[in-house]
């Protein structure tokens, strides 16, 4: 890559400023705070002996306020849109992907005014994706995708050599355990784990934490998925992110941005061999139940077929929750879970791709902050110029592009191979 002339600094003092606006507006915005079930409706279910749906209508969400004025906010973004067109150019290519976000959150604004109701479930599947999607025409759907995958694992779980550890750890625990670990990787930086008793998953990351749901427990596996998923990819980008001197607005990804985020954070589980079966199946079955609600399931199906895989009432409500927060409990689900599957796709085809073509110096890219692999050609010309600077933290795999390029050309080499005959042949041998 070529180093072309830096940008005047009135302009990159333009860029700063704009971006800086995006970062404001968005701040009150909870997206995961405002479709979340408080514990009186958990509890209503289970004193109802798992019966009854959970009564979570349109009136429910009025109860909870977003903390921001509707109105007020999408216009604020109109604003920042209107004035990136003005100072920086309609066909700025910056310019382009900021006035994107402005409209994305927008339509955030639009989608959480409207929880409870159809509009709700509508604007999620614009923003993340639905189960039915496909990549191009002829494809396997992200649900026909969950379906192959499901098969294989299914028979992994079978084998009894392949169970996971007892789950031991406390949360208090772990979060020590994960505070060493932070503090390694990058010391000085404020980065923690933490207790919290007000978030669905097991754990969850924010701007510079960790959090970990108080009664859940761990084993050192569960750990290790956490360090590379949530510490590595999210505490990581968002790092790299917030050390933007003009982009700041990559250390404040979008709801699209989710798509790379989980999809590069699967990824790394999958290269560091921290994931297990159990956890890709975990996934797997969120895709599943999407694609159920979908196709007309509410919750109480949804709950049950948690349950028919296996799990307990706590984790079947709880994932139960997951699929219809934001929604009503006979309404279509919030589909933000598909980013896992659809991101995994979409990132593993865009490093294979880099590699194929002789561009593996872009693969590092993807941790600028909360970047979305449609804009990596813009962000190469960005790094060039120095609006944007390349990532600061990489976790080892991505530092060592010799090794990630020789295991991504043998994986394009393999995946072009047709494997039938070879399954036939040994078939005896297995």
């Amino acid at each position: 890559m070529s180093k072309k002339t830096t940008k005047p600094s009135a302009y990159l003092t333009e860029v700063k400023m704009l971006s800086d606006r995006i970062v404001k507006a968005q701040q009150p915005i909870r997206i995961l705070d405002a479709t979340k079930w408080d514990d009186g409706v958990k509890q209503a279910f289970f004193e109802g002996k798992c019966r009854k749906p959970p009564p979570v209508t349109p009136d429910y969400y009025l109860q909870r306020p977003l903390g921001f004025d509707p109105t007020e906010k999408k216009r604020e973004f109109y604003q920042i849109e209107r004035d990136l067109s003005r100072k920086l150019g309609q066909l700025n290519p910056l310019s382009v992907i900021m006035r994107r976000i402005c409209r994305e959150y927008q339509s955030v604004v639009r989608m959480l005014e409207s929880r409870g109701t159809p509009i709700f479930s509508d604007i999620s599947q614009e923003l993340y994706g639905s189960s039915h999607d496909v990549f191009h025409v002829g494809d396997p759907t992200i649900a026909d995708l969950g379906s192959m995958m499901e098969a294989t694992l299914a028979q992994l779980l079978k084998l009894d050599f392949l169970i996971e550890e007892p789950k031991t750890i406390t949360a208090k625990e772990a979060v020590g355990i994960l505070n060493e670990r932070i503090e390694n990787l990058f010391p000085g930086n404020g980065l923690r784990a933490m207790i919290s008793d007000g978030i669905v998953a097991d754990a969850a990351a924010g701007t510079d934490y960790v959090k970990l749901r108080a009664d859940a427990l761990f084993n050192m596996r569960d750990l290790r998925v956490l360090e590379v998923h949530e510490v590595w990819v999210h505490l990581g980008t968002t790092l790299n992110g917030l050390a933007q001197p003009y982009c700041t607005f990559l250390g404040k990804g979008p709801p699209s941005s989710a798509v790379t985020q989980e999809g590069l954070a699967v990824l790394m589980e999958i290269l560091t061999f921290s994931s297990t079966p159990n956890r890709l199946m975990r996934l797997i079955n969120r895709v599943r139940a999407i694609t159920l609600a979908e196709d007309g399931a509410d919750f109480m199906d949804i709950f049950h077929f948690f349950r028919d895989k296996g799990l307990d009432q706590e984790e079947s409500y709880m994932l139960s929750s997951r699929v219809f927060r934001g929604s009503s409990a006979d309404g279509m689900p919030f589909t933000k879970d598909l980013t896992y599957i659809k991101g995994f796709v979409l990132t593993y085809n865009f490093m294979r791709l880099a590699v194929s073509t002789g561009k593996p110096d872009r693969i590092p890219l993807l941790f600028c902050g909360k970047t979305m692999i449609e804009d990596m050609r813009v962000l190469v010309d960005l790094v060039e110029e120095g609006t944007v600077i390349a990532p600061r933290f990489l976790p080892p795999q991505f530092k060592d592009l010799m090794g990630l390029s020789a295991w991504m050309s043998f994986s394009r080499f393999m995946s072009s191979m047709s494997f039938r005959q070879l399954e036939h042949d040994y078939a005896n041998v297995l």
